[in-house]
């Protein structure tokens, strides 16, 4: 693996884990798809810092575990908006 993607990885997981992102908002601050998070967090950072890779993951499984939640909030404020 190259030493950039390396960085890149290991910058992705410390984002997450500082700011609880999400895979969207991660994505969207480093400038790359939601499957290059992912593939970097998941298989990329296991391999060169599985610690590291745990904390994140973590966060992300809870943000998946939550997110149907943000979606009715997200629906709920948009139609809240439109009645205004």
């Amino acid at each position: 693996m190259k030493d950039y993607i390396e960085e890149r990885a290991i910058s992705i997981a410390n984002y997450i884990i500082d700011y609880n992102a999400t895979v969207r908002q991660t994505a969207k601050a480093f400038g790359v798809s939601k499957s290059t998070v992912h593939k970097d967090v998941t298989d990329r950072l296991a391999q060169v810092n599985p610690g590291l890779a745990k904390q994140a993951r973590k966060v992300l499984d809870i943000n998946k575990s939550e997110r149907h939640i943000r979606g009715g909030m997200a629906t709920k404020e948009k139609y809240q908006h439109q009645q205004s």
